[in-house]
This record gives structure tokens, sequence and C-alpha cells, in this order.
């Protein structure tokens, strides 16, 4: 492939040959690789747990530093609806027996807004979401492939965190940096950890640091680092079986492709063609103080998005357990 073609192939050209999972779960299936992790992922990944460590992984909704979003798409805003002053002389708070008063209040928010799963239906090229339901089936909601199979499964299993800003040196990744998976098995073993079939991958980059030191300069030319498409990286993923890939940023991967110039490769070549699920914005920066510190890098991963009918994607808390 050239260097920064003046008209990006077509998805459809661009991954004619690609693996699919399509109809490896049968015709009905809607959570993908997740399949891969079973009672036995499960319990071994439970064995990993000897400290007792929690590190739970969301980026805090309503940040006062601000909220780091996917450009076009506005933070969440969280709305007082009650608070001890509508109990003030002409308020408007309700009277209940006894004298109660209470907070309440809701939010405003992209679904994919913040720390969150994609659902496998939530990107799609040539007419087909996963498992080659028909992309009409998005209309007014997912009707196929939604989050809400994920959220009922849960994932659970063991999680390898690739921390590439330390192996590479730096305290955050640069805009466009990319890396492939064979850089991510190097990361492995300088850390002294194996990448194991049927692993989560969690992947530091620390980048949207520079989102708290930029603020909307961050957004300009925007182009987050990420992995890089490869066919060699595609079927890495398909005979590892990764079911799910975590990482720091808006979008999992390097934004724009540097060969090809197709913008987010990896969301059609993993999630739409492998169902590997994929979840962003995590924040890992205590999680990895601490493998840097104990030098363990290997951990119980726990997760389920937020169960919501037809949606495309889902805000979570993911919890590592060491």
């Amino acid at each position: 492939m050239s260097e920064n073609p003046t008209t990006p192939p077509d998805l459809v050209d661009l991954l004619a040959d690609a693996p699919s999972n399509w109809g490896k779960w049968g015709a009905d299936d809607e959570v993908g690789a997740l399949n891969y992790l079973g009672p036995e992922q499960v319990l071994a990944a439970v064995r990993l747990v000897s400290s007792g460590k929690v590190f739970t992984l969301q980026r805090l909704i309503g940040d006062p530093k601000g909220d780091p979003v996917w450009p076009g798409r506005t933070p969440a805003e969280r709305i007082q609806v009650l608070d001890e002053s509508n109990w003030d002389e002409g308020g408007s708070g309700p009277a209940y027996p006894g004298g109660l008063h209470y907070a309440d209040d809701k939010i405003d928010a992209y679904l994919q807004g913040s720390t969150q799963y994609d659902a496998l239906g939530h990107l799609w090229y040539g007419g087909k979401i996963y498992n080659g339901f028909d992309a009409r089936t998005t209309v007014g909601g997912l009707d196929k492939a939604s989050v809400q199979p994920i959220a009922e499964r849960g994932i659970v299993g063991r999680a390898v965190l690739l921390d590439v800003a330390r192996f590479r040196g730096k305290p955050t990744l640069d805009k466009g940096e990319t890396f492939t998976h064979e850089d991510l098995l190097a990361c492995a073993q300088a850390q002294g950890v194996e990448i194991q079939p049927r692993d989560i991958l969690v992947v530091r980059t620390n980048f949207l640091q520079l989102f708290h030191e930029q603020g909307e300069s961050f957004y300009e030319g925007f182009n987050e680092p990420g992995l890089v498409y490869s066919p060699e990286l595609v079927r890495w993923f398909q005979d590892m079986e990764i079911p799910n890939l975590v990482t720091d940023t808006i979008a999992n991967e390097v934004t724009v492709d540097p060969n090809s110039g197709v913008a987010l490769v990896l969301h059609s070549a993993l999630m739409r063609n492998l169902g590997v699920t994929l979840t962003e914005i995590a924040d890992l920066e205590r999680l990895a103080a601490d493998c840097a510190e104990d030098g363990r890098y290997a951990f119980l991963y726990v997760a389920a998005p937020l169960n919501i009918a037809k949606a495309a994607g889902s805000p979570v808390n993911p919890v590592a357990i060491k």
C-alpha cells in the first residue's frame, strides 16, 4: 500500500480477503468473540487473584477538567432536579409524610461519551453489520448485535495490561503514533508476561492526558495513536482468539491509517468481521502504576456495560482484580 493515497480504498476492497467469524457461533449470535470466554477462562482468571487489590477503570463522568469525547459528540451533562433549595420558602419540593427531603438528578449523555463498550453492530460497511445482519436492522435502534446481549452476558476473563507508553519510555504516545501486534508481543516480553490465547488485551497509551493538558486544542488535527491495520495483525487476533480489546483512547486504534488513509479500519476488521468487542476511554493510570511496581501485568478482569435496549454502546466501569 502506498503512503497517503489520494483516494482511500473502500473498506469492501481493502478487507476483501480479511478473515471473518460470521456464523462461527451460529446465525443468531450477537456477542462474537466473547464466546471464547467460557467457565474455563473465568476459573483460570479467578486463580490470578492473590493480593485482593481492586482497580476500577472508568473515567469520571463530569470531570471538572473536562470529558474527552469523539469529535462531534458533546460531554455528558449532569442536571440537578431536586436539592435542599427546593424546600426553601415557596419551593417546589414534594411533601412526604415525616418530612423527608432528597436530592435527585439526571444525565444527558452520549452512550459512548465515557468509558464504554461498543455494541458489535455499532459500525459497519457494505450494508452488513457483525455476523451478516443487514445494516437496515440499525434503523431506529439496533435490533441485532446491540449492546444488550453483551450486557446480559458480562465479560470475565484473564486480562493483560500492555503499557505501550512505558515500554516506549514516554509519558504519553504522540498523535498518530502507531504500533502493531508485534509491538504488543515485545511489550509483553519486556514486562515479563505472556499473552495467552483468549486473553483480554488492555492497552495503555496515556494519550488522553494530553486532553487535560491542551483542552480544546487537543482536537486540532485529531488523530489518536493506536494499533495500525495489517492482514497479519487481524490474523493474529483471530488465531489468538482475542475476545476484547480495551484501551485508554477514544477509538481503540490509530484514527486514520497512515498506509491507506482509511478511518478506523480495525473497527471493521476486528469488530465487524471477527466479533472482537471494543472498550474505549478506560482510565488505566492507577492500574499501570501498580503493575509497574509489583511486576504483575496479568489479572482478573470483570465488566458489564449498562443494559440498554437497542443501544450502539453503553457506559461501563470495568474492574481489574490482582
